[in-house]
């Protein structure tokens, strides 16, 4: 397209993943028509994927994999299988406080219903017993995967909507989008410039009012993602309890109200995200720390902001409506 295009920014909604999926895209103004075609194709795209690493729909291989848990390994297309092999060198990474096993969890606390009543010390120690990514075994000369343990599960929530925010903009970038936005339920990536050529600004909500923002950020081909313990929670005897819960301790994280992860891969960013908010501040900023390419900043349960060294502050204002 010319510069002197006349560009508008086209943007479709549509539920899924247990939230929304949002893609924006930089297009001729007087061809609406191909700009919803294209973002239909990105649509297309993520059901496609969904089709292959969803653990709950059923026929999926993802969920073939769960089925065979402690019976056979699995042979598995080369997207989940390598969508699994970079699951598995964060596990690594972490020290299994990313886990892609951690839906093998036992439901000991509740966060769609009242809960009156903690969960013993026994069920919680029990709730996490079946999580361990080391019992995933990948064969990649046979392209299978197998879970050794039956009572252990995998789920991809924790790097799947990242996976997806990127291969929809990988799909939309070899049709000719040369500017957009994905928004995979919070996990974001953009790439190029909106229609003025800057970049994208994307607000980051306060975790004390939703309806505010804390940040704007300037992001051109940058992802970012966002891990918040404020939405959902368990209130019991008038203390709040976090849903993200500890995958080797079963107990609900306390410390932190929001970690946001910005780097070039939305998929990293997603795992990142969850990662730091286990580790907690000291922890998590150091983890960050070690990569000149990822960056992260923390609220905590005071409203301090905590900033890695390569982002000493809020990039692009702060409380702003």
């Amino acid at each position: 397209m010319s510069k002197e295009t006349n560009l508008r920014v086209f943007t479709e909604s549509v539920p899924s993943m247990s939230s929304r999926l949002d893609i924006s895209v930089v297009w001729d103004a007087s061809r609406a028509a191909e700009a919803h075609t294209l973002i239909a194709q990105g649509f297309a795209e993520a059901d496609r994927l969904i089709g292959i690493i969803s653990a709950w729909q059923e026929g999926t291989e993802l969920y073939e994999v769960n089925r065979q848990a402690g019976i056979r390994p699995v042979r598995v297309g080369p997207e989940l299988f390598g969508l699994l092999a970079r699951s598995l060198k964060i596990s690594e990474l972490t020290d299994g406080l990313f886990d892609v096993t951690f839906a093998s969890i036992d439901k000991v606390w509740y966060f769609d219903r009242p809960m009156r009543q903690l969960p013993t010390p026994e069920q919680i120690r029990e709730s996490v017993r079946h999580i361990d990514y080391r019992h995933v075994v990948l064969d990649e000369k046979e392209g299978t995967v197998y879970i050794r343990n039956p009572k252990t599960k995998i789920e991809l929530g924790a790097i799947g909507k990242g996976y997806i925010a990127t291969r929809i903009k990988e799909r939309l970038r070899a049709l000719g989008v040369r500017g957009g936005l994905v928004n995979a339920g919070g996990d974001l990536c953009t790439w190029g410039g909106n229609e003025r050529g800057e970049q994208w600004r994307v607000g980051i909500a306060d975790p004390g009012k939703k309806e505010k923002y804390i940040a704007w950020l300037p992001l051109k081909d940058q992802a970012v993602a966002t891990s918040g313990s404020y939405e959902r929670f368990a209130l019991i005897g008038g203390q709040k309890y976090s849903h993200i819960i500890h995958p080797k301790t079963g107990h609900p994280v306390k410390g932190l109200k929001s970690v946001t992860v910005l780097s070039a891969d939305a998929e990293l960013c997603d795992a990142v995200a969850t990662s730091v908010f286990l580790l907690g501040r000291e922890e998590g900023l150091a983890f960050v720390n070690r990569f000149d390419d990822i960056r992260c900043f923390i609220i905590d349960e005071n409203d301090t902001y905590s900033y890695s060294d390569n982002l000493k502050q809020i990039p692009y204002g702060t409380k702003d409506t």
